[in-house]
């Protein structure tokens, strides 16, 4: 697998090595030795599957304190515009988002490590989305940012009247306005 730094530091693309010929392809989606040496130690224990149509967006979600989770996502059908923001106060990069495209083609995946909030816009008719967490599910340390924070400044790639958001997501705050984020001098992997 090929890892490519983002500009903020912990955010990676990974591009797996596909073997393909006339009956198809094959690729290691994911290898714990392989993973933890290139990006970090991490340990998942819970898979993730979306379906959306096209105009959907969810987020920029994200857990706090101990229930706060890393994700390792990608596209198996379809296409979507995935993006991490970095939500460490302190942080060099406080605020600051990476964008990449994820789509069934390319297979890229993209590591969203704790700290940061998350969000992905579908931009295909329909998209099928995986993602792995390495913590579980926990709703009392749910937290979420604006997907439209002017400040943040996220091109999702849709038009405002293509937007599809869920009644939860249509109404987060800022994330001037938001108390819980991260310290980014906490270790929260520790």
């Amino acid at each position: 697998m090929k890892i490519i730094q983002t500009e903020i530091e912990g955010v990676v693309i990974i591009e797996p090595d596909v073997f393909g010929d006339d009956r198809g392809y094959f690729f290691e989606s994911y290898n714990q030795t392989r993973f933890d040496a290139a990006v970090r130690p991490v340990r998942f224990v819970q898979d993730n599957e979306s379906k959306s149509k096209f105009g959907v967006l969810r987020g920029l979600h994200f857990q706090c304190g101990r229930a706060a989770q890393s994700k390792l996502v990608r596209v198996v059908k379809g296409k979507v515009l995935d993006v991490a923001v970095d939500i460490r106060r302190g942080s060099p990069t406080f605020g600051r988002h990476v964008a990449v495209e994820l789509t069934a083609e390319n297979k890229r995946q993209f590591f969203v490590p704790r700290g940061f909030a998350h969000g992905f816009s579908v931009l295909s008719d329909e998209a099928v989305f995986q993602y792995k967490c390495d913590n579980l599910y926990a709703p009392e340390s749910e937290g979420a940012i604006a997907w439209n924070d002017p400040a943040i400044g996220i091109d999702w790639r849709l038009r405002p009247e293509e937007v599809i958001l869920s009644p939860k997501d249509s109404c987060h705050p800022t994330l001037a306005e938001c108390k819980e984020l991260f310290d980014y001098n906490t270790d929260y992997y520790a």
